[in-house]
């Protein structure tokens, strides 16, 4: 019998998969030798270099297998033909085996069983390249332990995996640092060297994805004189960015090769994808896919799981699904021609999904501002369950990316309402976890089109939002600019709720300022307008405000008093955020009264509920506090546990260049920890009090 060796050749530019080519090398070194045959499954999207790494790890591994290796195209995905029928398949490499014509049986069967009596019990290596689907792979498996199978294919070969032990090997998009190593293989350091950004920037235009990068690459070869920057200019926009790589030659044009897998869809599935090309990005919840499509959670389910099947979508998470920037230009374009009619009906959709769930997330964690409720839904919706604090801000952390990119789609596409309501169901989520450019950038985008629709509720709604988030980056005369103007529409339209809370944001902006009279003033002012509007939920935040001011001008016990008010209206209304806060003010105010004891119990419990709601913003400023009412006792390890905790969430969650006012700061925690010379009996801090009644994460602001 012949020695086959009929691998293809190797890409001479292979780069990365280090951790792929280890699990396959380590596959072939423990494996089981009863068992009849080693799988291993390579899968991934179109362009993603499954055959490459599969024939270059067979190249470096040929030499173990002595009776040499077989290779096939199975041709699954070719639009030009059928894929190749196993029966195909085993008569070519009953040829590379040598048997001659006059050996070779009439009957399909027989010419299986010949081909298997062949292979057993030879050390061969299969590759089966470009697999459809386990059917088409299964006859062609040996049934001897000494043999080894690749096979590689788009779709997630799942019976192989469950019936046949063949194990799954997922590909993604190149690692940053590998993809430019492929251009520079291709292109040669220097010119890389001589483009620096411009190629760092190609390398993202191309989604990281193998193919898009050669084909960016041969490009750049073929024309040594065009300067990179011209390329990345033709892929900049993101509505032509695939005519950018179109080659001419359908094996090695982008668009043709998604195109492949695309035609393989059933109809349900392949309106899924153009829909989602209609999302911005960078992934999709299964209930915000429902909305988009206008269809149930199980369907849509149904159809994600077919589209992850496929590689055409993937999991980024539990429940959530996404794909790289050039598929979703691919998926963009089949909307825009087969979907035109039904574009403008899913984008209002999706928009409502997240608004209204924004909103459900928001009350449920007790918002700062005047209340917003959404018009509803023109068509039916999915929203995403959301069951209490916890899982709202769960749903924020999941989504934050999606919602900036979804707002921006909002005001550019002159969505008006989603534009100005979007934005202020954000703000608790901002605050708490100190987003405060986005906050910012979201809140200028709100008054711009509250701004177009001249709608006085929803300027004065964004003034205030300016205002606030200014406050916290320390731009105080442009938050008071905001503040007034905001007053002066509220005023217009004699909203007394809206009011207090622009007083209720004088407060903050004075503390900030260390103006603690009249930060006292402003919050005086916001309780007698919520008492006027029978609110008690504004009542409980400025009553804490009240007592963490009066803390501040030194009335510990009248900062008792009113904290003692907030906590029970607080615990009534079920407010466990503000509840934190005010258990934080009574801590305070009891530590400066000397009962240090009893602060420390006040601290335990605002502690729990900031744990409780993973608000760690705010547990390292409880921490803070902790730490100095230890250190009053004498406790001096548990004071240098307090603040080094403290410190841990600071450096975790604190954005670069400002943590923001009202934290615990920490180069003062650090200067604590390493100076323990002051006396264990006072009880004043040594740093600047940090806000217990206005910390961004306190649920309780303007």
């Amino acid at each position: 019998m012949s020695v086959p060796h009929q691998l293809p050749l190797r890409s001479p530019h292979f780069v990365g998969r280090r951790e792929e080519l280890r699990r396959l090398t380590a596959l072939l070194d423990d494996a089981d030798t009863a068992a009849p045959v080693v799988i291993s499954a390579i899968d991934g999207t179109a362009g993603i270099g499954k055959t490459t790494l599969a024939v270059h790890w067979a190249h470096l591994v040929a030499d173990r297998f002595v009776h040499g290796q077989l290779y096939v195209n199975l041709r699954g995905f070719d639009p030009a033909g059928p894929p190749v029928a196993p029966a195909e398949a085993i008569r070519g490499f009953l040829d590379a085996l040598g048997v001659t014509r006059d050996r070779i049986p009439v009957e399909a069967e027989a010419q299986a069983a010949l081909y298997r009596r062949l292979v057993a019990e030879r050390t061969m290596l299969l590759v089966l390249d470009n697999a459809r689907d386990g059917d088409q792979v299964l006859p062609l498996l040996p049934g001897t332990a000494s043999c080894r199978v690749v096979v590689t294919s788009r779709n997630q070969l799942a019976d192989l995996i469950v019936h046949h032990g063949a194990h799954p090997i997922t590909l993604d998009v190149l690692a940053t640092e590998d993809a430019g190593a492929l251009l520079a293989g291709r292109l040669g350091r220097d010119r890389i060297a001589a483009e620096p950004d411009v190629a760092a920037v190609l390398i993202e235009q191309c989604a990281r994805l193998p193919l898009a990068l050669a084909i960016v690459a041969a490009r750049a070869a073929l024309n040594p004189e065009v300067p990179l920057t011209a390329l990345s200019q033709e892929l900049r926009d993101e509505h032509t960015r695939l005519d950018a790589l179109d080659t001419g030659n359908p094996a090695t044009d982008a668009r043709t090769v998604f195109s492949w897998s695309y035609r393989q869809l059933a109809p349900p599935a392949a309106r899924m994808f153009r829909l989602l090309g209609i999302h911005p990005g960078p992934d999709i919840s299964a209930p915000a896919a429902a909305s988009l499509a206008g269809i149930d959670l199980r369907h849509a389910r149904q159809l994600l799981n077919e589209l992850t099947r496929t590689h055409l979508v993937a999991r980024s998470g539990e429940s959530r699904f996404g794909f790289h920037d050039l598929l979703r230009a691919y998926a963009a374009e089949l909307a825009h021609t087969h979907d035109a009619s039904e574009q403008q009906a899913a984008r209002r959709r999706m928009l409502d999904h997240y608004l209204h769930t924004a909103y459900a997330a928001e009350m449920s964690m007790h918002p700062r501002l005047p209340p917003v409720t959404p018009s509803a839904p023109a068509d039916p919706i999915t929203t995403e369950p959301i069951a209490d604090e916890a899982a709202a801000l769960a749903w924020f952390d999941a989504e934050h990316a999606v919602l900036l990119a979804v707002l921006r789609l909002a005001a550019t596409s002159g969505q008006d309402a989603h534009t100005t309501q979007l934005p202020h169901m954000l703000v608790e989520f901002f605050s708490s976890r100190g987003h405060w450019r986005d906050w910012a950038d979201t809140q200028h985008l709100a008054l711009a089109a509250a701004q177009h629709s001249a709608e006085t509720s929803a300027i004065a709604r964004a003034h205030i939002g300016l205002g606030r988030v200014g406050a916290y980056l320390g731009n105080y005369a442009v938050a008071e600019t905001h503040l007034d103007q905001a007053l002066g529409f509220f005023h217009s339209v004699g909203d007394r709720t809206g009011e207090a809370f622009v007083h209720r944001g004088y407060s903050t902006l004075y503390e900030f300022q260390n103006r603690h009279a009249d930060a006292m003033r402003s919050a005086e002012e916001s309780l007698r307008l919520f008492r006027s509007t029978h609110d008690p939920r504004g009542q409980a935040m400025v009553l804490n405000s009240l007592g963490w001011f009066h803390a501040l001008l030194g009335d510990y016990r009248q900062a008792v008093s009113c904290a003692e008010s907030a906590l029970t209206l607080n615990r009534e209304l079920g407010n466990r955020r503000s509840e934190s806060r005010t258990l934080d003010t009574l801590g305070y105010a009891l530590h400066h009264l000397g009962d240090h004891r009893q602060a420390i119990v006040y601290y335990h419990l605002s502690l729990d509920a900031n744990r409780e709601l993973d608000d760690r913003y705010h547990e390292a400023t409880v921490l803070d506090h902790l730490g100095e009412s230890h250190f009053a006792l004498g406790d001096l390890a548990a004071a240098r546990e307090a603040w080094r905790q403290a410190l841990d969430n600071i450096d975790d969650l604190a954005p670069p260049g400002r943590q923001g006012f009202g934290y615990a700061d920490a180069d003062e925690i650090r200067a604590k920890l390493t100076d323990f010379g002051r006396q264990p009996a006072s009880t004043q801090f040594a740093s600047t009090p940090t806000s217990s009644s206005e910390a961004p994460a306190d649920g309780q602001g303007p």
